[in-house]
């Protein structure tokens, strides 16, 4: 009697197993913990450039809540198919506006380092924000469609929050 005892299947049954268990990995992972995203448009300059490559956290909001300042992928409310990424501006229970190009939370101007400069944009509300929505807002307000187009973005409708860039290389780093 032989003391290794060749297994059933062989070379071949091992490598499907592998395989197997690698997309399962694979699948979980990118539906629970990390998603990779392509940013298509400029409404993100000078945060996300058209062409970056991003990873978001869907972990990230399971068990607190978006804060002032993160970066979100959500599905656009206006159509779910389609996936978006803007900054979260206010949160539920908060009042914003805008005059003279400046943001208004609660009465307190924003500062914003984000935003490039020669951004001009319209004055709008004052806006009260309902329970578990936020007010998204692009970095390039000039050219983005945030929730001065489609109104305060439904909890439900997060992702995840955006925290790196990938790809170009260059621009590898953490998403302030």
């Amino acid at each position: 009697m032989s003391v290794v005892e060749e297994k059933k299947g062989g070379f071949l049954t091992e490598v499907l197993q592998a395989l197997i268990t690698a997309a399962i990995l694979a699948f979980i992972i990118r539906m629970f913990l990390i998603t990779p995203f392509y940013i298509p448009s400029r409404s993100m300059e000078p945060t996300l450039y058209p062409g970056d490559r991003i990873l978001v956290n869907r972990l990230a909001y399971r068990f607190g809540e978006p804060q002032r300042g993160d970066v979100l992928v959500f599905r656009y409310p206006l159509d779910p198919s389609r996936d978006y990424v803007k900054r979260v501006i206010a949160v539920g229970g908060d009042t914003i506006e805008a005059k003279q190009n400046k943001i208004y939370v609660n009465g307190q101007a924003l500062e914003e380092s984000y935003v490039p400069p020669g951004v001009v944009y319209n004055d709008f509300g004052p806006i009260k924000l309902p329970p578990n929505t936020y007010f998204m807002m692009g970095d390039n307000r000039n050219i983005s469609a945030d929730s001065r187009v489609w109104g305060p973005l439904e909890r439900r409708l997060i992702i995840g929050k955006a925290v790196l860039i990938y790809w170009p290389l260059n621009r590898l780093g953490f998403i302030k």
